[in-house]
């Protein structure tokens, strides 16, 4: 009987790694594991190098990123460390090993000027170190091995990490009013949902029937706004018993963040759709889903949702 095909996912604590570990588990057919910090750091290219050699997996899934977009300003070569030598190494090694890499990146690729949907056919023009970073991995990664998914997401968010809807429900604790971004356009992705496409798109993998190459996944329903993700986890939250900041409008440039966000960032996901079989939610049923999975998770006698600084700080 032939070694049933590993699945190595690069990266422990982050939230994408978090939705990957129980959809993972439960193909009793595949082997899952699981590497990163504090055992592996990913910018250790000698050693990243040996890890995936070592394991010799049929597919590495890449759920590590330099994230810290506003620190990337100042930490250039820490951002390029994870995001394009890190990815190289992870596909040069998967090419000598005959393996597959799927490989998560962003919609901060494009500058944000769109007025529809982009396309992986758009042009790519990154404003700023981090989208430049994460532009260098995908072309790292295509240069270097052929099996490969890049797949581009955007407002990543989910039960758990660090992310927007964690932060609203943190701030909604500690504050009366809150001010909201309301002139970016986006469309919320929860994680979960994310991991989901990239647990069809290893079955097809590993099924020798899968096609390579970028495509795009973001939570449908958009465009919508940060102020009006705010407004929708606040309406959906009331329902648990939860305070409810007062929001008020804010802009990008009163934000006055150090690096540069895409005015507009809707992804097209019909590619996706169209070759993996790939379905996608409305944002607002994909967050109450995430809202119940914090209730259960988090649940407490008075409310059903405790989101105090000591569970979501």
């Amino acid at each position: 009987m032939s070694e049933r095909p590993k699945i190595l996912v690069l990266g422990v604590q982050g939230q994408l790694a978090s939705a990957l570990r129980p959809l993972l588990a439960g193909q009793s057919d595949r082997r899952a594991i699981f590497l990163g910090r504090p055992e592996l750091d990913v910018a250790d290219s000698v050693r990243l190098r040996a890890e995936i050699l070592a394991h010799s997996p049929a597919v590495i899934v890449n759920a590590t990123a330099y994230t810290a977009v506003d620190r990337a300003e100042s930490e250039p070569a820490a951002a390029y460390a994870v995001n394009r030598d890190a990815v190289a190494v992870m596909g040069e090694t998967a090419e000598r090993l005959g393996a597959a890499v799927v490989h998560v990146s962003t919609d901060y690729v494009f500058d944000g000027r769109a007025t529809r949907p982009y396309r992986e056919s758009d042009i790519t023009n990154p404003q700023g170190v981090y989208g430049a970073s994460k532009l260098a991995g995908e072309e790292a990664l295509a240069a270097s091995c052929a099996r490969h998914v890049i797949l581009r997401t955007a407002w990543l968010y989910g039960a758990s990490g660090s992310n927007f809807l964690r932060t609203m429900l943190r701030l909604a604790n500690e504050r009366d009013s809150l001010a909201v971004v309301d002139d970016q356009q986006g469309c919320p992705t929860a994680v979960r949902e994310l991991a989901a496409a990239i647990g069809i798109i290893i079955e097809r993998i590993i099924g020798q029937d899968a096609a390579f190459g970028l495509y795009h996944f973001c939570g449908a329903g958009g465009p919508v706004t940060w102020f009006d993700f705010a407004s929708e986890i606040f309406c959906q939250t009331a329902g648990y018993g939860l305070p409810t900041p007062r929001l008020e409008r804010t802009t990008t440039a009163a934000f006055g963040a150090p690096a540069p966000r895409p005015a507009y960032s809707l992804l097209d996901c019909r590619r996706i759709e169209s070759v993996f079989g790939v379905t996608r939610n409305d944002w607002r049923e994909a967050l109450a889903t995430v809202l119940a999975e914090l209730a259960a998770a988090q649940a407490g006698p008075a409310t059903g949702l405790d989101i105090s600084k000591e569970t979501l700080g």
